[in-house]
């Protein structure tokens, strides 16, 4: 019987049985199979696999495994820019777009509040990695089986169960503090708005609640019109008291 260790960083660890969490441990096998499988078969989606390196080696998912090898996994790097030594992912995201599951619908609303680009619809599986594949995605999902299909690429398992949390895990998770921009996307379709003038809007110009505004944001696609009362100010008070927590808890890493 030939045997190999294994030592899993950061969140990766997150997939594995308590005993293999943060710890080197010992697996052992018969032929030479490829990283791939082993990987996956712990429980760890090879799409959350960014870095593997084997006796001081990096490597890709297709090497085989051999005898007394030691082996590092890392996770992905999506904020950081590992392109010399990434053999797993060639061509790094450079431009953070996701598309999310069907039961993270209140995450989606969240960061499209903070100005990201997060593709919503009620899709199955296939649809949700075909997606990202062709428009070079980031799947969030609360989905594990997902994120270990095949064409999966780019995608990450979120933990927190309540939106509030899962929008500050996001923000960390993908560095995102500093492109966060409020008003510049329709939470409705996820469109970019524009700036319109009151005499711009039509008829709902003479609504009685919009006398007292002067600045106004249009989604051309669904027409959904959005402006700086109280209940965007709610809002903005929420997501900046989200971004003051993701910065305090960057600073006490």
């Amino acid at each position: 019987m030939k045997h190999a260790s294994f030592r899993f960083y950061e969140e990766l660890n997150d997939f594995l049985p308590r005993e293999r969490r943060k710890v080197t441990f010992e697996y052992q096998f018969v032929n030479e199979p490829r990283l791939i499988e082993v990987i996956e078969s712990f429980g760890v989606p090879h799409s959350q696999v960014d870095l593997i390196i084997i006796n001081g080696q990096t490597v890709d998912f297709n090497c085989h495994l051999k005898n007394k090898d030691r082996v590092a996994v890392y996770p992905m790097f999506e904020a950081i820019d590992i392109a010399p030594i990434n053999i797993l992912r060639p061509k790094p995201l450079r431009k953070i777009k996701f598309i999310i599951d069907v039961h993270l619908g209140r995450l989606a609303k969240y960061l499209r509040m903070c100005g990201f680009d997060a593709y919503f619809e009620n899709l199955d599986d296939d649809q949700i990695v075909a997606i990202s594949v062709a428009q070079k995605r980031i799947i969030l999902t609360k989905d594990r089986g997902l994120l270990k299909n095949r064409k999966v690429t780019h995608g990450y398992w979120v933990r927190a169960k309540e939106p509030r949390e899962q929008l500050l895990e996001i923000i960390n998770r993908f560095d995102l503090v500093s492109k966060i921009k409020f008003l510049v996307r329709c939470l409705i379709c996820n469109s970019r708005l524009v700036k319109a003038k009151k005499n711009e809007l039509g008829p709902i110009s003479f609504d009685s609640q919009l006398q007292f505004y002067d600045r106004f944001y249009l989604c051309k696609h669904c027409h959904k019109i959005y402006w700086e009362g109280s209940h965007y100010n709610n809002m903005v008070k929420m997501l900046k008291q989200v971004i003051v927590e993701s910065q305090s808890r960057l600073n006490h890493r």
